[in-house]
């Protein structure tokens, strides 16, 4: 399901314009963003949670020449599905 699906999905769903589906959505992501780059967590229960994780620096190859370089550390995002959506598949 791509963007564009998941507004037709939640207008259907929530019986609103397609406008207002793409506001509301925009507005859930950019939220998120927005704890998840002050280091909060964020959850959604039955849902999951999102949450920053850290990768440490390491090495790695230059896949072109083969050279080694070294690979920063950096912050990245990462999801945890809850209970009831591991069910839901299950």
């Amino acid at each position: 399901m791509n963007k564009s699906e998941m507004i037709d999905a939640i207008a259907r769903h929530a019986d609103i314009s397609k406008a207002a589906a793409g506001r509301a959505l925009d507005a859930t992501v950019g939220a998120i963003k927005t704890s998840l780059r002050k280091g909060d967590m964020v959850t959604l229960v039955g849902f999951g949670s999102f949450y920053v994780g850290r990768r440490s620096p390491r090495s790695g190859r230059n896949p072109r020449t083969g050279a080694s370089i070294r690979i920063k550390a950096a912050k990245v995002p990462k999801f945890r599905a809850g209970k009831a959506l591991k069910d839901a598949l299950n």
